[in-house]
């Protein structure tokens, strides 16, 4: 089947999803068009080795003049939400029903699919977000073509790409003397090294809590640690799978990627395969701050469960003491019942003796050494 005998996919809103979407059966090429789904904004950019045009464009019928054109051509779209631009969309690459399928309903497993004339990689993109420990994270499907790149992002607020679109405005590089594979690798290693802000702001954060866990655990240092753990999950998830897929096209190739471009793409795999043991450390040092809080816990339950008992063991003679004293036995009766009631110095005396009582006592611990702090840490 050619691309011009290709049916594109049928596009139904969200709201109708429960009619189909949760049913077994449903028709390869079913589109869900989330209703939250910002509309679409068309980004442009074409060169050559010696010009360049960057523009916002309305429709994606605007792009055609430029995919005749002897030129690169990157058409960036940022949002899903608009039935009609997806629809156009397809008329104007061509897209095969899967293809749009797997851009517009996500998430999306990262993947790579080859159609022949046009190649389509799924990749999980994540950005750091500002002055916070955390990230933003979307699907970016790119579909790469003889002469063009077409990039299609969930949001429009946030990407990686600006570096890459720097690049080519200032002809910095060998990006304008290259094909559109080369800009869908530069593409993929900005995604790729989009993680590394975010995993820097990891680290930074479990350092905090290193030191938060030994000096003054509290409930929110476990909430904060259950937190890391579950969002490095996340970017595990995300980038385990494009592994995979960048593995995939440096070992079966396709005809859209030149042998240049796939020996940049064997750089792009090592950078996932340090992501990924940056996310495997910074997960066991999280698991490790778990068991670290456990005992810290414990250990000031210790110390708290230590000063009671010593104060409880000092008090127990004193109150066997003031037990006996506090019979009141009359002396009249017999001369054995509690002479010292009679003494001038009888009530000093008996506080004299319970305060070197509890004294010797305190002298007794600290000798032992059950006074100091069972545990003492010193950090730089």
């Amino acid at each position: 089947m050619t691309r011009k005998q290709r049916r594109l996919p049928k596009i139904v809103n969200r709201a109708d999803e429960d009619e189909f979407y949760h049913q077994p059966g449903t028709l390869p090429g079913t589109i869900i068009i989330d209703a939250d789904a910002p509309p679409p904004i068309i980004f442009l950019i074409d060169y050559n080795q010696t010009n360049f045009t960057r523009e916002q464009i309305a429709t994606p019928e605007e792009c055609v003049p430029y995919l005749e054109m002897e030129s690169i051509s990157w058409v960036d779209v940022q949002g899903l939400g608009s039935q009609d631009i997806l629809q156009r969309l397809g008329n104007v690459f061509k897209l095969h029903p899967l293809v749009l399928e797997d851009v517009v309903n996500v998430p999306e497993r990262p993947k790579t699919e080859d159609y022949e004339d046009q190649l389509l990689f799924i990749s999980r993109m994540v950005v750091a977000k500002e002055r916070t420990c955390g990230f933003y994270s979307e699907q970016v499907s790119l579909i790469l073509g003889k002469n063009y790149l077409l990039t299609v992002q969930e949001e429009p607020e946030h990407d990686c790409f600006e570096a890459v679109r720097s690049r080519i405005e200032k002809n910095k590089g060998i990006i304008r003397k290259q094909g559109a594979d080369y800009l869908a690798y530069a593409v993929l290693d900005a995604i790729i090294d989009g993680f590394f802000p975010v995993l820097e702001l990891y680290g930074e954060r479990i350092e905090e809590l290193e030191e938060e866990v030994i000096v003054k655990p509290t409930p929110q240092t476990l909430q904060h640690i259950y937190q890391i753990r579950r969002e490095l999950l996340q970017l595990r998830r995300a980038i385990w799978p494009q592994r995979d897929a960048i593995n995939s096209l440096i070992r079966d190739g396709s005809d859209l990627i030149s042998e240049e471009v796939r020996i940049y793409l064997r750089d792009c795999y090592d950078h996932t395969v340090q992501v990924m043991d940056m996310v495997e450390t910074y997960r066991e040092l999280a698991s490790g701050l778990m068991d670290v809080y456990l005992s810290a816990v414990g250990n000031k339950m210790n110390e708290i469960m230590k000063v009671l008992t010593i104060v409880s063991t000092i008090f127990i003679p004193l109150t066997f003491v003031a037990g006996i004293y506090g019979m009141n036995f009359s002396t009249e009766k017999s001369p054995y019942n509690m002479p010292e009631l009679n003494w001038y110095w009888g009530y000093p005396i008996c506080l004299a003796v319970m305060a070197a009582i509890a004294l010797g006592l305190l002298f007794f611990f600290w000798q032992r050494g059950w006074l100091q702090n069972s545990v003492t840490i010193k950090r730089n």
